[in-house]
Parts: C-alpha cells; structure tokens; sequence
C-alpha cells in the first residue's frame, strides 16, 4: 500500500433493503461512518471508479441493510455476499458488514453461512457499527453484536440524509400489534414512543438545514403516544409540525386501520403542510382473512375511514397494502378482497403474494397451494392496473405543484422531463419549456427542491404527465403527427388549455445547491467530513419514556 493509499479515508456504501425505517437507518449508519472519518464512496471518485457489477460501489466497507419481511430475503442476501466475496479477495482491507431485520434475526448464522463477512449487527444497536468494523480490523474475525431490546435510541444518532430537501422523523419505533403474518415486533421489539419535544426539535434542525418536506415513520404512527398515556398526541404531533417554520409538507406512514381517528383525519383537513396522501394498510378484504390475521378492523370499518377522509379532504390519494393467498384464504375471500378494492378506488396499490415467515403463528398454518396464489396475483394486480390507470386519468387538467425531486423518473430528449411529487403524493413528470435546459438552473430551470406550478396533461398508468408548458399555442399538422407517432412515454401530451410552468425557488432548492458545492470540493486529504448530523440532538441522549 502506497504511502498515500494510507492517508486516504476509508469509504463506505450502504446498499438498502427493505421498508423506509430501513432506508432512515441507513442514513443513521452513514451518520456514524462520517463522524468516524469515513466518507461517501460516491464523493471519492477514485474509489468509485473501482466499483463493480457485485454493487459494492468501489467502497473500502460495504454494508447491506437487510430486510427480513419477504420469504426470499435470505436468498438475496447470501447470493449478494456471495459476489461481493469475489471483489473483497482482490481488494485489500475491505470489510464487509450486514445490518438490519434479517440480521437480527440469523446472527452467527450469517458468518456461518459467509464466514468472508467481517461484522453482524441487529436492529437494536446501530451505534456499535463503527466500534465493530474496528474490532474485525483489530482481531482479523467477524465481529457479531446482537440486542435483544434497544440499547440507544436511533433518532439521537448523527445522520447523513440522503435527501438536502426532505426527511426521514422517526417518531416510534416497535410494534405492539401481533399480526400472525409479520415478523416485525419480533425483529424491532415493542413500541417506544419518543417525546414530541424530541421530534420537533429534529424538525426543526433539518428545517434550519433547508428541508422543506417531513415524512413522520413508525411501524403504528397513529399509535403514537399511547406509551406515554397521550392518545391524541399524534394528531397534534401533526398540527405542530406544521407550524414549523420552513416546513411545507409534512407525510406519515404507516398507520393502522383500527387505530385511525377523527381527529387526525381533522388535523390532515385543517393544516394545510399536512398533505392530503394516507398509505392505509388493507391486507384483504375479508373479515375472516381479517381475523386470521390478527388484524383488529373489519373491512366495513376500513371503508369508512376512506369515506371519512374524502369528505374532509376530496383530493386525498389513497395507498395500501394487499396480501393474496393468506393461509386459509378462500376464493370467496379473494373475491371480498377485489370488491374492496374496487369499491376503495386506490390511487396505488402494493401487493404480495404471502410468504411464511419462520417464527410467525401463519407459519404454522395449511398454505394456499402456489399456482393459486400466482393466479389471484395476477388477477388483483391487473385489477389495480385498472384503477389506478382510471385514476390518474380523473386527473388530466387539475393544476399541481410539484416538489421537484432527484432520481424520481426519466428524461427523455424531447421533452426534458423533471420529475417529482405532487401534494397528493402522485409521481408528476413535467415537460420543460421549449428551449431550457434541465440543468441549466442559472436561466430558470427549476433545481430539486424548488416548487413548480403545472397542469396535467396525461392521466398514464403509473404517473401524471404534465406537458402544460409546451400547450397554448397552434400546432401544425406534422408537429401533431410527429408527437403521436413516438411512444407514450416519450410523446408530448399537449392539452387545450394555456401554457403553464411557474418555478417557486425555494429554501430546500437552495440547500440542495449548497450540497451539490460541498461534494464538488476537496477536502484536505487528512480532513474528516463534516457532519451532517442534527446539532440538537446529542448522542446518547436519552430515550423517550
């Protein structure tokens, strides 16, 4: 190793399995590499240029936050160590480390199965990862730490968001449900509630730091405060995130059906940061399904949540999740499933077919037979396809404002599409003006973060087009024609209405610049990162009561 190899940082990647309380805990793990004077494979291009096909990103320490939630997880994991093993014997002094459920749960059983894996830690201590790489140095041999139950909470680790415009608040973490089919409680132990304060300060912090989105994570969020004898508290949690100064969307996920109250759906109609988005679990739609499951609603009481939030907010977009072929599932319960489902009228739809999880009470039970499954699946998603097809065809000629994202969606060379969300959480892409170039911010070009007004123009089955600034003029037979022979996704849907694309630069889009000066500069080579951690939140501090 050269003598400037040795004053090199050592980079890391953290590759992510899973729901999004695994997408912010990776962003707590790259918190704690940066304080620990690691950096972002991605901002070292002389170590991102060695990257290979095994997705290790060039890093001298890979991690991969694994999900345990699906029946194939072991296999993926395994079959990615198993290319990543061939990358580590040629690249000296790169460690290899699985976090996450599926590490919680397996263990030693992972170093057993990979004994190339330098470090093994759980869903409980987050903290230790940068003590353990060390030790797996120190010793030459894996270093495996596992806890039972929480050991720091993870919302007072430093974090290195991924986004410079919207964030991950956890606000619980655990589960008190029991669920026959998850696995889940058992992974992330019982429900711990952290204190409003606590919360809002971390909104605050990342609100100084420019972020003009917050999405609220929790297993149960409208369970929350139920550990501290709050019942209400989510949904004023909701109102004074809002009132946040620099927040102007606030999310959640998930909630659960039996839990749902009045008054948030009150606290959603009335503050106007709250978007009007709800990701409403379904699972089936039929009460022995139901029962089976575990889950404390019946489908009568689900509608009328639905009922009960588009008459305070009409504009709301609706999600869920469906599982087809629970154990003991009849083709007259899946048939109650697809009525719901079309009665429910969903703007998107995450469905699964079941996977026996070992450790969980649906486990044990008769398994509907595969090709059965395989068969409702298909006849359920092609019925979600539908809807949501429908759906976002109701929405041609409603004016949107969309936050404009990075890595959302394509752009194609006619229309130089940006990409983002709208306020009900529906992915946009909006055509650009005739001339403007999508990185040509200096000129008007609307950078992530920034706000943009647009009117859609194309309902498509999974996405708004929105061509509105390219509308409001004549067009000659040959430019009609020539629009109408590409693809759909690449044609230009023009509309009657007039053009429209108003920029709303933004504090968030400023932030995102700032970053993008950071990564664009040279540290000095003994230099550590500096962190973009919460400066209100120490490490260590205590846990929620």
């Amino acid at each position: 190793m050269s003598a400037a190899d040795a004053r090199a940082p050592r980079t890391y990647h953290v590759r992510t399995l899973g729901c999004q309380m695994n997408v912010h805990d990776s962003e707590r793990m790259a918190g704690l590499l940066e304080d620990a004077g690691y950096r972002r494979v991605e901002d070292v291009p002389a170590a991102a240029a060695r990257a290979t096909e095994a997705g290790d990103g060039g890093a001298d320490v890979v991690i991969i936050n694994t999900c345990s939630v699906r029946e194939n997880a072991a296999t993926r994991l395994f079959g990615n160590l198993g290319q990543l093993a061939a990358v580590k014997r040629e690249r000296p002094g790169m460690q290899i480390a699985v976090a996450g459920c599926l590490a919680q749960q397996m263990g030693e059983g992972i170093v057993e199965r990979a004994p190339w894996v330098d470090v093994v830690f759980g869903t409980h201590n987050l903290d230790v990862l940068p003590a353990l790489l060390e030790r797996a140095r120190h010793n030459a041999a894996a270093a495996v730490e596992i806890e039972e139950s929480l050991k720091v909470f993870p919302s007072t680790l430093p974090t290195r968001r991924e986004s410079a415009y919207a964030a991950w608040v956890s606000i619980a973490v655990g589960c008190n449900n029991t669920c026959t089919f998850c696995i889940v409680p058992s992974l992330r132990g019982k429900q711990r509630d952290r204190r409003p304060g606590e919360i809002l300060a971390e909104i605050e912090a990342v609100a100084a730091q420019g972020v003009s989105e917050v999405t609220l994570l929790g297993q149960n969020v409208n369970s929350y405060g139920v550990g501290f004898g709050d019942r209400g508290a989510f949904a004023r949690l909701l109102r004074a995130s809002g009132a946040v100064e620099g927040i102007e969307r606030v999310r959640f996920t998930s909630p659960h059906p039996a839990a749902f109250t009045q008054d948030v759906i009150d606290a959603m109609a009335e503050t106007p940061e709250v978007m009007p988005s709800l990701h409403m679990p379904l699972q089936s739609g039929s009460d022995k399904v139901l029962r089976a499951m575990r889950r404390s609603y019946r489908s009568e009481r689900f509608l009328r949540i639905l009922d009960d939030v588009r008459a305070a907010m009409p504009e709301a977009a609706i999600t869920t999740d469906i599982i087809v072929g629970f154990p003991g599932e009849t083709e007259e319960d899946f048939q109650a499933t697809l009525d719901v489902v079309e009665r429910s009228r969903f703007a998107s739809a995450f469905t699964f077919e079941y996977s026996p999880r070992p450790g969980t009470p649906a486990a044990d039970l008769e398994q509907v037979p595969v090709e059965v499954v395989k068969d409702r699946y298909r006849r359920l998603d092609e019925l979600v396809r539908r809807i949501t097809h429908e759906e976002n065809v109701r929405q041609e000629g409603r004016v949107v404002e969309v936050l404009v994202a990075e890595g959302e969606g394509r752009r194609d060379g006619v229309t130089a599409r940006i990409s983002g969300r709208s306020q009900d959480n529906r992915l946009v892409h909006a055509a650009l003006p005739a001339g403007l170039a999508a990185d040509d911010y200096a000129q008007g070009a609307p950078r992530p973060g920034d706000m943009v007004t647009v009117r859609v123009t194309h309902g498509a089955p999974h996405n708004l087009i929105a061509d509105s600034a390219l509308c409001g003029r004549a067009l000659s037979e040959a430019e009609r024609a020539a629009s109408e022979a590409r693809s759909a996704g690449d044609r230009i849907w023009y509309d009657d209405g007039p053009a429209l694309f108003e920029v709303r630069r933004t504090r968030a889009g400023d932030a995102w610049e700032r970053r993008q000066a950071e990564a664009c500069a040279t540290p000095e080579a003994d230099t550590a990162p500096v962190s973009l951690g919460l400066p209100t939140l120490r490490v260590g501090a205590p846990a929620a009561r």
